[in-house]
C-alpha cells in the first residue's frame, strides 16, 4: 500500500531542467571552458561537482578550481530559475491532495541543498515536504537509488510504501533500483523514450493524477 510519495524536483516540481545547460554554458564560457550542448551527454546524471571534475580532467582551464565553477553555476541557476521559472502544473494541487489525505512526501533531487532549499522557499512550497533530501546526503547520485532510500528512511517508510514521480530516465532507474513505484511524468521532447516503459506509469503532466491512481499502483 503506498502511503509515501517521493518528488524529483527538476523538471517534475519546477520547469527549471533547461535553465541548467543555460547556466552552465554561460559559466564554462566565462573561464574559456570548450563546452557545448552536445557535450552535456557526457555528464548526463552526474552532479554540479563531478560535472566540473569532469570538465577539469577532460577540459582543463587556467584560474578557478572545479569546485568554484560549480558553485558559480549553482549561483547562476539560482537566479535563473528565480527569474525564469515557475511550478509546474498540477504540482500544488497534487502536493495539497496528498496532505489532505494523510500521505508522507519527501522530495528527493539530484541538485545540491542550497539550491533546493532557496528554491522550494521562493516559490512557496516547502510547506509541503515532510523531508527534503538533497545529493549532499548522499555518496552517490541517480541512478543509484540512494537519495531515494535515503529520504524513504527519514520518513520512516520502507521502499515497497513508496510511490516516486519522476521525469527523467536515470530518476526512474534510481526509483526502480529502490523496489519503489515510479511515475514519469518525462518532458514533450522526451516522452516517447522507450526507456519509460520500465514506469509503472508514464504521464503527461501531474494534472493527470489522482488518488485513485495511486491506490492502484
Amino acid at each position: 500500500m503506498i502511503n509515501t510519495v517521493l518528488f524529483d524536483m527538476d523538471g517534475l516540481l519546477l520547469d527549471t531542467e533547461p535553465l541548467w545547460g543555460e547556466s552552465m554554458l554561460r559559466i564554462a564560457e566565462k573561464h574559456n571552458i570548450p563546452i557545448s550542448r552536445d557535450r552535456f551527454k557526457e555528464t548526463t546524471g552526474l552532479r554540479i561537482y563531478e560535472v566540473t571534475d569532469y570538465w577539469s580532467i577532460k577540459y582543463p582551464w587556467e584560474g578557478s578550481t572545479s569546485m568554484e565553477v560549480a558553485n558559480e553555476i549553482l549561483d547562476e541557476i539560482i537566479k535563473t530559475s528565480k527569474d525564469k521559472g515557475s511550478v509546474l502544473p498540477g504540482v500544488e494541487r497534487l502536493l495539497l491532495l496528498l496532505k489532505e489525505n494523510g500521505y508522507k512526501t519527501g522530495l528527493a533531487s539530484s541538485s545540491p541543498g542550497r539550491m533546493i532549499q532557496d528554491l522550494v522557499d521562493h516559490f512557496g512550497i516547502t510547506q509541503y515536504f515532510d523531508v527534503i533530501t538533497s545529493a549532499d546526503k548522499v555518496e552517490l547520485g541517480k541512478p543509484h537509488p540512494a537519495v531515494f532510500l535515503h529520504c524513504a528512511e527519514d520518513l520512516g517508510a520502507t521502499p515497497l510504501e513508496c510511490l516516486v514521480l519522476e521525469d527523467s530516465v536515470n530518476g526512474m532507474i534510481a526509483a526502480k533500483a529502490a523496489r519503489m513505484k515510479v511515475v514519469v511524468v518525462p518532458d514533450e521532447l522526451h516522452f516517447e523514450d522507450p526507456r519509460f516503459a520500465l514506469a509503472d506509469m508514464k504521464l503527461k503532466s501531474l494534472e493527470n493524477l489522482d488518488l485513485e491512481m495511486i491506490s492502484k499502483l
